[in-house]
């Protein structure tokens, strides 16, 4: 068991199902994505570009014609061999309006020109299409020295419809009490980070896993907070 926990620790998999509780840092964030996106997943249809697909952690939620990840060309994506494409942070591989969907998950917070950004994502989806697109609103600074950006929710709206999206959906995660039991795990995270790994288990399967209980309780007996939460998920639309 020890040596599974130290599998899923060190590839830092993070999984969002119940067992993560005793082995996820970040399970009340990554349940509460995994929850939103899957409840999403089923509208999406046809070709699906997942922008800044890492391992592809949600491909299984999406029952798609064709799904085509995306990657920054550096050492570590190649080094994954996930990605089926990869591009210099600047123009995306593709035609114009060739895809139906794009998935972006946790990626606008680390681009620099986040207007160009969203313009190529434009570019390659149909009119009509759907963009996908979740991003941290209240989170420790990360993948230093690459991360730039935090967005309130106007921020991102006008960011968006400046690019000719308009926004269907739009989802505050963690607009509880149960933000403030993440970060707390968060904070506990990166600070163990030079522990030896038996004592970041321990710590994990213990202090942390009980900080995922309480964040489960706070956030279903106290008062909401719609000002304050962990990421966006909005579901937008690209204008014809």
């Amino acid at each position: 068991m020890m040596r599974r926990l130290r599998v899923i620790y060190d590839r830092q998999t993070f999984l969002p199902g119940w067992p993560g509780i005793f082995v996820n840092p970040f399970y009340l964030a990554r349940s509460n994505l995994r929850d939103v996106l899957t409840e999403l997943a089923p509208h999406m249809s046809g070709r699906l570009l997942d922008v800044g697909c890492g391992s592809k952690p949600y491909r299984s939620l999406f029952d798609v014609d064709e799904y085509v990840g995306l990657d920054i060309d550096n050492e570590a994506s190649r080094k994954r061999r996930v990605a089926d494409h990869y591009y210099d942070g600047s123009g995306f591989p593709f035609s114009d309006a060739h895809f139906d969907v794009v998935l972006c998950n946790q990626v606008l917070e680390h681009v620099f020109n986040p207007d160009d950004f969203l313009r190529e994502v434009s570019r390659v989806l149909r009119p009509g299409g759907l963009l996908l697109l979740s991003v941290p609103f209240v989170w420790d600074e990360h993948e230093q020295p690459f991360d730039y950006a935090r967005y309130s929710s106007f921020g991102l709206r006008s960011l968006l419809e400046k690019q000719g999206f308009h926004i269907l959906q739009h989802h505050k995660l963690g607009a509880d009490a149960s933000t403030l039991f993440q970060l707390a795990n968060a904070y506990l995270f990166k600070v163990s980070q030079g522990w030896s790994r038996p004592y970041r288990l321990l710590l994990t399967a213990t202090v942390m896993a009980f900080i995922n209980i309480m964040g489960i309780v706070a956030g279903k007996i106290l008062p909401g907070n719609p000002d304050l939460y962990l990421d966006h998920v909005v579901l937008a639309e690209k204008m014809p």
